[in-house]
């Protein structure tokens, strides 16, 4: 008999850090290593020590390079991981991309804090630095996906393609002769540039992401409502701010304001690309053509078609552009990133749209938003929300209810057991509930930091 312990450390209860701990006789496995966003008692999680020890950890998988699944992971080997750090290419392509971009961006806004005196933490500090965040690159170690890689004697685990954002996969890993199923985050499974992710056909043991589990994506048709906005920021000579996902999303709403243009179906109105990260992300496209569907040709055509913003001087210079524009920039979710800057001076004109893309988490800028607020806090001040808030929910990289339950229903089996994770409190019940009903398995929601212990009775090798 086998005991294997199950330590829920994030995205549990919550939408948001990802990690699971997988603790047995022969090896220690953490999958995922992501980092609390949204509300502040999530993000203040952040700065606690995780309540294992983390150089018992014998290893790191990782289903894709999105911050709330990788953005903890300097600080994981500050805590004493010192192991490998397991991704597909393209995953830990972007996961470098993502935690240098990260670790700049820390390291500035601590240096400002300091400056203009803005935290109550004397010095503030960084969560992690570039320094650190350069020593977890070199912790990497690329898997190819639907090959079987041998952990210890009984336990191994291979990856399989799951949509959602470039190099993204779900986990299948056998333990003691049991099948435990990792979804990750499940891509939709008709996307602009990636293909229809791939299903599991066996699962004991699944932690199922629940982000949609209460809802399923509006049938709009993005293109023409893309259209009717850009001809409407032409009409009254504004701009359009697009909040942007460096990761996937930006790539997708390239590829459809070019789609658009290609098809005359809007003028040759100026689209600004102000996401540094979201730029290296386009190289990474470049390097992985297997991964999606451009091709090199299209690829290039498309990424000519946009006005790449690579410095902060042209950040202003974009803002003071007196034309009706398009700007696309970091973060999907308005917690950081460029966007703030151009919202900061925007945000109180009539005449500025602002088009939110994709999820919302509890307590970001984006919520509030997407809720109405009269007034936004931006470095320290508070503005007049004046623009006008649009919400294009069906451009989600995120599966919705009715996907989710069409990606279960390749397993064969009756699993033991499936934990819902990676959801909101209202969501995740509701997918309970729906699985129940429909399914018959039997669900449980874990709640942050809870630990399952199963018990496996298995012959060892």
């Amino acid at each position: 008999m086998q005991t294997v312990k199950l330590h829920f450390l994030g995205a549990s209860g919550t939408v948001t850090g990802s990690k699971y701990y997988l603790e047995t006789s022969e090896c220690n496995i953490m999958i995922d290593c992501g980092m609390f966003q949204g509300l502040k008692e999530l993000r203040e999680l952040n700065w606690k020590p995780l309540p294992i020890d983390a150089s018992k950890i014998d290893i790191v998988l990782l289903t894709h390079g999105h911050f709330d699944h990788i953005g903890y992971l300097p600080r994981l080997l500050k805590e004493g991981y010192n192991g490998t750090i397991i991704g597909t290419e393209p995953t830990l392509a972007i996961t470098e991309i993502v935690l240098m971009d990260s670790a700049k961006i820390q390291e500035e806004a601590a240096e400002r804090d300091n400056e203009e005196a803005l935290s109550v933490h004397q010095p503030a500090m960084p969560f992690y630095t570039i320094e650190e965040a350069a020593l977890t690159c070199k912790k990497f170690q690329v898997e190819k996906r639907d090959n079987w890689h041998s952990l210890s004697t009984n336990i191994k685990f291979r990856y399989r393609y799951n949509g959602h954002i470039l190099g993204a996969t779900f986990i299948e890993m056998e333990v003691f002769g049991k099948q435990f199923v990792f979804s990750g985050d499940i891509g939709r499974p008709l996307d602009y540039l990636l293909d229809a992710p791939e299903r599991p056909r066996w699962a004991d043991y699944l932690l199922l992401e629940s982000t949609y589990g209460n809802k399923l994506h509006p049938k709009e048709n993005v293109e023409e409502a893309l259209k009717a906005l850009v001809n409407k920021t032409i009409l009254e000579k504004g701009t359009l701010i697009i909040p942007s996902f460096a990761v996937e999303r930006l790539q997708s709403l390239m590829y459809i304001f070019w789609k658009l243009y290609k098809k005359n179906k809007i003028p040759d109105i100026p689209i600004f690309i102000d996401s540094p990260m979201g730029n290296n992300v386009l190289s990474v496209f470049e390097a992985f053509p297997k991964w999606h569907k451009l091709s090199h040709e299209e690829y290039l055509a498309m990424r000519d078609h946009f006005n790449i913003v690579s410095s902060y001087r042209e950040t202003w210079e974009t803002i003071d552009d007196p034309r009706p524009k398009v700007v696309i920039a970091g973060s999907g979710m308005v917690t950081g990133g460029r966007v703030l800057t151009y919202l900061k001076q925007l945000v109180d004109i009539t005449t500025t749209t602002v088009l939110l893309v994709g999820y919302q988490a509890e307590g970001t800028r984006g919520r509030q938003l997407l809720e109405g607020a009269h007034e936004l806090k931006l470095f320290g001040k508070y503005y007049p929300v004046k623009a006008k808030i649009e919400h294009f929910e069906s451009l989600s990289a995120h599966a919705d209810q009715e996907e989710l339950l069409h990606w279960l229903k390749e397993i064969k089996n009756i699993p033991e057991m499936v934990f819902l994770v990676h959801g909101e409190p209202l969501a995740l019940d509701a997918f309970r509930v729906k699985i129940k009903d429909s399914l018959g398995w039997l669900v449980k929601v874990p709640k942050l930091y809870e630990t399952v212990e199963i018990l496996i009775d298995a012959k060892t090798d």
